[in-house]
């Protein structure tokens, strides 16, 4: 179990039964990136990610 896993636990747990749009999400990232500039590239990796997922294919 990485740290990490600890905050992805929390977010599950609070608000797991919540429906939010990518433009939602996408505010969110920004203003964490604002309040964070250190984490500009991490949450950029992420955001990269999340948008190609569709182009990954299973193997």
């Amino acid at each position: 179990m990485y740290f990490t896993d600890r905050g992805i636990e929390e977010l599950a747990d609070r608000r797991g039964e919540e429906t939010v749009s990518f433009q939602w999400l996408a505010e969110q990232l920004r203003l964490f990136v604002d309040l964070n500039p250190e984490f500009e590239t991490a949450v950029d990796r992420l955001a990269t990610w999340l948008a190609r997922q569709d182009d990954t294919v299973d193997e």
